[in-house]
């Protein structure tokens, strides 16, 4: 096979702008980028890609997700989830520490990274466990190989939940590294809890979830770690927000490259609102819960105002199964990376987002934000991580396409314009038109520190 590939007359959604040009790829990475519709002549012999009506977008990169590998296996794996993230345009992926065991030391943070060069189609990252006891095993990580460490400052599994003042404070004061935290306030929500379970008894419905895991309780939290990140003049990247209210504490004025405090947004929080629980129930029960059809528009627009810097999945799935149950006992989280970048282009067909904003914050900033060497962008010499994507091949989500190993989606029943038809990993074409390169394993991503 020849280790030259030429993209042609694709419409290139890149660095703000929207333009009609080819891509030559030349092994792993982007030899050049020819704008215009002339014809472009290449050294022979080259495979040529022909993509006039097609729209070629750098490959996605999604901060958050929980592939289950190890120990939670039964649910998804570094191999499935990430054959599902390709198909989806998701080149490059960062796994949270919350497997089993938990990743919260080198030695179980470096066995996860040994299993996805086997087992993941795409590029990946994973970031380290925060515990309430773990900070000189934290001083030990090379920034250059690990993007971050994850602390949940709310509820949790195990020994995750961290609580404890002198941890915190020592965790944003003694280390330079990017703090990623889950926050929403634990005893808040135990507060609401224990109400709504004297008003309604154990069987509490979902339509409750919104109000236990309540609006304050996420503020609450979110409020102490950016106060503890502007004391100690820190980074500090608070995932998955859900409120309106969240949203006074982002800046929108100030680059993302000079930003030290930033914010991430979900597929899930911009498209549902706590009118969907009563249909799709449990399907959209997550942590942090899908609040109000106001808190959704706010995030839409912090999205287009900046103060939202990244868009990601959350990807978390569950078996069925688990999902059953009341608000209380039904498995929060859900599938989400194969559909991800078509359900946000569905969102921009709706008027509210531009795709340049879109590939901004599910392709760029990811990269800048946590400073991935040579990926988020087509440039020479960066990676070849690309996706080319017809913009009107309508289809709709059912349970004989759907990839990911639970069996199901939220999204089952929709229709979305947009279809993801090739994904490039590294130069390497591992998703063309349904059929997978197998033989194709991604990259450790590396950070400029």
């Amino acid at each position: 096979m020849s280790r030259l590939q030429i993209i042609r007359n694709a419409t290139i959604v890149n660095e703000g702008r929207t333009f009609k040009g080819s891509v030559l790829i030349s092994g792993e990475y982007i030899k050049a980028v020819y704008e215009g519709s002339e014809q472009v002549e290449v050294p022979e012999p080259c495979i040529e890609i022909h993509a006039k009506g097609l729209m070629l977008l750098p490959g996605v990169i999604d901060d958050q997700v929980h592939f289950r590998d190890p120990g939670l296996t039964h649910k998804g794996d570094l191999y499935s989830e990430s054959r599902a993230a390709v198909a989806g345009g998701i080149t490059s992926f960062m796994d949270m520490p919350n497997t089993r065991p938990q990743a919260t030391t080198i030695e179980l943070l470096e066995d996860k990274y040994t299993l996805a060069t086997t087992k993941s189609l795409a590029n990946y990252s994973f970031l380290m466990g925060v515990t309430n006891d773990n900070i000189n095993e934290l001083k030990k990580i090379d920034p250059h190989k690990v993007a971050g460490l994850k602390m949940f400052m709310g509820s949790s599994t195990g020994n995750m939940l961290v609580d404890n003042q002198v941890t915190l404070n020592r965790i944003f004061s003694e280390l330079s590294m990017l703090v990623v935290t889950h926050c929403e306030d634990e005893t808040t929500i135990q507060q609401n809890i224990k109400h709504y379970k004297a008003l309604l008894g154990e069987d509490i419905p979902i339509g409750y979830h919104p109000l236990i895991r309540s609006a304050e309780a996420c503020y609450k939290s979110s409020a102490y770690a950016v106060e503890l990140a502007t004391k100690y003049n820190s980074r500090l990247h608070v995932f998955h927000l859900s409120t309106a209210k969240e949203m006074s504490l982002f800046s929108s004025d100030i680059p993302l490259k000079e930003k030290k405090i930033t914010a991430e947004g979900c597929v899930h929080y911009l498209w549902f609102s706590d009118a969907d629980y009563a249909h799709y129930g449990n399907r959209i029960k997550w942590n942090p819960a899908i609040k109000s059809e106001s808190d959704r528009l706010a995030l839409i627009d912090a999205v287009n105002s900046n103060k939202i810097d990244v868009i990601a999945t959350d990807h978390a799935p569950h078996l069925w199964s688990e999902k059953e149950g009341s608000c209380l006992t039904a498995a929060s989280g859900g599938p989400m990376v194969q559909h991800s970048l078509v359900a946000m282009m569905e969102l921009v067909q709706q008027g509210l987002f531009t795709l340049e904003k879109v590939v901004d914050k599910m392709c760029h900033a990811p990269a800048e934000l946590f400073r991935i060497e040579k990926r988020g962008f087509i440039r020479p010499g960066y990676f070849a991580d690309m996706v080319l994507v017809n913009p009107n091949r309508p289809w709709t989500v059912n349970a004989d396409n759907i990839l990911y190993k639970c069996g199901w989606s939220p999204f089952e029943g929709t229709t979305f314009h947009a279809s993801v038809l090739q994904t490039w990993v590294n130069g390497n074409l591992v998703y063309d038109n349904g059929q997978f390169d197998e033989t194709v394993r991604g990259k450790r991503l590396l950070f400029d520190y």
